[in-house]
């Protein structure tokens, strides 16, 4: 239907939500929600109106005129093949690659360099449409098995398998309930993992998440035999990750209490007669450890018949820095942590003597931030951020620096490290215009040299990118990337999609998006905002947008949407915002602060309610973050003011928005985008449009097929350049 406009909107009709009587009281204010019967996902009267909402919205963008062109065109971008980084295991090296179009990168294998490829594990066939999904792949130090893990529709829900990569066949285990959890083999026999209790199937994807455990699993025996190796029962809400130092020495847990601050505890394994059928005590073990009441008796591991097998002592306590484990020295444990350095440093800790006053400094603190440090061939590689890109550097053990890795340019650069015995690896570099590109790196002398160009349709040359730094309302400075064709006019025309996340530390680096490409080759600008709250300028940055300096993460983002105006890039009718989980919520709270400043808002997966998002799956871990306003009339008020749900006021013109969202996403529970979807349907006081994507089958993100990447890129960009005013050109 060619003659559709915008204004054509006036005629939706949009799905009779039903409300309901609830109001909750928050020290002493009245807070109405009478969307909450949404939450329910089970429910026949949830499921119709997501079938109804479903419907508008396909109505809406069926009427598109060139959203089929934009389908076509990304396929064609995306047909290109797509390799990881190879890494090595016993005589093979192994790496992901995808054709093009196939929904799961396939796991291939080869011997040496130069030999042919096999197919080791396609997850393609694991599922008729794609939506099952390789999460962690871990393999045993001489690569004789390799254990892995399946989600299905995208769910953060997970099942491990066991494989011999000699004869590829299956082991008859599987390991269930697993959730946020890596497989840290203790030998060729057997690992530690994490699980929780087994949920309840009808409440899978919604209820909260408690009691996580650390278990260790033998090759070969059913998950009923596996020894529980840690528990805190008087902590249900803490997450337990367990972690093996290379030399298989020392196994550490790493307790959080969500998605900041952390602790460290440790046993030593080779004082350990633990682990077989028979599980002993050691009276070596260490005598003060963490225990289930305080800082006193540890807690003792028990196996599957309640004998004490392992103790655990604190290396580092809890929660109030970050420290993470990088490996041993001997007896002595490398951390990366910012007690004391907001960037970050690496210390050397005896376990011995563990008070911060015995600490010895490796990697001293730099102005700039460090991202992370792994080991490989001997050495260590720090990587650090300046200005949101990478830079990485070698040094020994002794913190004794090497050199420089020169890297291309400004971008984002991963994959650094090995094993011990290694003498190069690989790792990849990518821009906002450079594809990802594969490196290998000769550990002796420092020689990056080309591995694997990736093999996009698409010209690097025909686009640049630059770096501004906006003045945000409190005089901070914020990097933005704009990356657009050579050639752009500063007429104040120019279509904008300005991006951001802004939060959990995580910092926004430079990245080369298919997706992206098709919208600058359209003739938009792509704008990436390294919002406060995130890691790109280390601690300081990120707790500049928490909690109670929550609102400067979206000043800032407000701040930049204007500069671009101020600087004739664009204008008010030709600005979409877009961001997902965490930056849905930006979306969510800039939209509504300030509706004027966008014309289109595309908030992905969102967290929405922020008075209620603490009673679903693992969003209690968010509390650290965003503050809980049940617990705190502070935190209530701080929440409140900026809680997108919220602050929804009938009488405003919204811009026109597509909130999108998934039936399996237990990360982010839909609950967030109905409520928000159904009362913006309410307080919409223009034509703009304001619809709901929900995808089935899908969940927060992570292993989603390519069809669905697709598909949903199709309708965004669709949403988005037809309500720009932007008409498609063909290429």
């Amino acid at each position: 239907m060619t003659g559709m406009t915008a204004r054509s909107e006036a005629q939706i009709k949009y799905p009779i939500t039903q409300k309901t009587e609830q109001h909750d009281d928050y020290f002493g204010t009245r807070v109405s929600d009478p969307y909450r019967w949404l939450e329910d996902d089970n429910s026949a009267a949830t499921k119709q109106w997501v079938k109804e909402q479903n419907a508008v919205t396909e109505n809406y963008l069926s009427k598109i005129p060139f959203r089929n062109s934009i389908k076509q065109r990304l396929e064609g971008l995306w047909n290109y093949a797509k390799y990881s980084s190879p890494f090595k295991k016993g005589k093979y090296y192994y790496f992901f690659k995808n054709n093009g179009l196939q929904n799961q990168s396939v796991l291939y294998r080869q011997e040496g360099l130069t030999g042919t490829p096999e197919v080791f594990l396609d997850p393609n066939t694991l599922s008729a449409d794609g939506t099952a999904a390789l999460g962690n792949v871990s393999f045993t130090k001489s690569g004789k098995y390799m254990a892995y893990t399946v989600a299905q529709s995208g769910s953060d829900w997970q099942v491990g398998y066991i494989m011999n990569t000699e004869t590829k066949q299956l082991l008859k285990e599987k390991i269930e309930y697993i959730k946020f959890s890596s497989f840290a083999w203790r030998d060729e026999n057997g690992f530690f993992y994490s699980r929780y209790p087994k949920p309840d199937e009808k409440s899978i994807l919604s209820k909260k998440n408690e009691y996580q455990k650390v278990y260790f699993h033998r090759v070969g025996t059913p998950q009923s035999s596996d020894i529980l190796v840690f528990e805190d029962n008087e902590h249900p809400l803490r997450y337990f990750g367990a972690g093996v130092t290379e030399d298989r020495r020392y196994l550490y847990i790493q307790v959080s209490e969500g998605t900041s601050g952390g602790e460290i505890l440790y046993t030593d394994l080779w004082e350990a007669k633990v682990l077989d059928r028979k599980v002993e005590r050691i009276a070596s073990a260490p005598a003060a450890g963490y225990g289930a009441s305080g800082y006193g008796a540890a807690p003792k591991a028990k196996s599957a018949h309640g004998k004490a097998a392992l103790k655990f002592a604190t290396l580092i306590k809890g929660f109030d820095t970050e420290p993470e484990i990088i490996d041993n020295v001997d007896t002595k444990l490398l951390v990366k942590t910012n007690d004391g350095a907001p960037n970050y440093k690496v210390v050397l800790i005896d376990p011995a003597n563990p008070a911060k006053e015995n600490w010895k400094t490796v990697i001293a603190e730099k102005p700039e931030v460090l991202e992370s440090v792994s080991t490989g061939g001997g050495y260590l590689f720090a990587s650090y951020l300046k200005d949101a890109s990478t830079k990485v550097y070698q040094y020994t053990f002794g913190g004794k620096q090497v050199r420089e890795i020169a890297l291309p340019g400004i971008g984002t650069a991963s994959g650094f490290g090995g094993e011990i015995s290694d003498k190069d690896f690989f790792y990849t570099f990518t821009s906002f215009n450079y594809p990802p590109t594969i490196f290998r790196y000769e550990i002796s002398s420092g020689k990056s040299e080309l591995f694997r160009k990736s093999e996009v349709k698409f010209t690097p040359e025909d686009y640049e990118t630059k770096q501004v730094f906006v003045t945000s309302k409190d005089g901070a400075k914020v990097p933005v990337f704009l990356t657009y064709k050579i050639g752009l006019q500063l007429n104040g025309e120019n279509p904008v999609l300005i991006y951001g996340y802004g939060g959990f530390n995580v910092a926004m680096t430079p990245g080369f998006s298919i997706s992206n490409v098709f919208f600058m080759e359209q003739g938009g600008i792509y704008a990436m905002v390294c919002l406060r709250g995130g890691n790109e300028y280390g601690e300081e940055w990120h707790k500049a947008g928490m909690l109670l300096n929550k609102q400067n993460v979206f000043n800032d983002m407000i701040a930049s949407a204007e500069w671009l105006i101020e600087n004739k890039y664009t204008s008010k009718e030709k600005i979409a915002v877009r961001g997902g989980s965490n930056g849905g919520l930006l979306v969510g709270a800039v939209m509504t602060q300030r509706p004027d400043l966008f014309k289109v808002a595309i908030p992905q997966v969102g967290v929405m309610d922020m008075l209620r998002f603490h009673k679903f799956t693992v969003g209690w871990g968010w509390a650290v973050e965003y503050g809980n306003a049940e617990k705190s009339a502070e935190d209530f008020k701080n929440l409140y003011s900026y809680s997108p749900l919220h602050n929804l006021k009938k009488g405003t013109c919204y811009p026109a928005t597509m909130v999108t969202t998934a039936d399996h996403d237990d990360r982010v529970v839909p609950a967030h985008s109905f409520k928000f979807a159904a009362t913006l349907q309410e307080t919409q006081s223009c034509d703009n449009p304001a619809l709901i994507r929900i995808e089935s089958k899908a969940g927060h993100g992570a292993g989603k097929p390519t069809t669905k990447l697709i598909e949903e890129a199709a309708d965004i960009w669709s949403f988005v350049m037809f309500n720009l005013g932007m008409t498609y050109k063909e290429q």
